[in-house]
């Protein structure tokens, strides 16, 4: 007989919203490359009606992000630049909203999406308010 337990979903998303708050800071602390396009401008992708920094943690992700663009025959400047700086400065410099998109087409990519809390709030997304099951906020 084989017992199953169910975990609380309350702890799986406050364990969630932890890790996530950790690699945030984490990222902030860090700085990750950026690379520019041929017009020297940083290189973005716009997706779903966000604004995207494409950034990466080293140069063997941005070597395969332009493997996988087949675009290893052409030079990709790019710059160091930190974490908080692309986040606190660079992003609300974006037409409409911006977020960050650390190594994008990895496995281990993620993303740093235009909300409060990651961004300054002047250019954060209002999803509008959240309530839980019995209507407090």
């Amino acid at each position: 007989m084989e017992i199953t337990v169910e975990a609380d979903p309350v702890d799986v998303t406050a364990t969630a919203r932890r890790e996530f708050a950790r690699l945030l800071g984490e990222f902030r602390r860090t700085a990750v490359l950026v690379p520019f396009d041929e017009n020297g401008s940083l290189w973005t992708a716009d997706f779903n009606g966000v604004r995207w920094i494409c950034a990466f943690s080293d140069e063997e992700a941005l070597a395969r992000f332009a493997e996988a663009r087949g675009e290893t025959d052409r030079e990709w400047t790019y710059r160091a630049v930190l974490g908080a700086r692309l986040l606190d400065a660079l992003v609300p410099l974006l037409p409409g909203p911006g977020g960050v998109a650390l190594d994008a087409g990895s496995t281990d990519g993620m993303v740093f999406p235009p909300v409060a809390g990651i961004v300054p709030d002047a250019v954060a997304v209002d999803l509008g308010e959240t309530t839980t099951g019995t209507g407090e906020r």
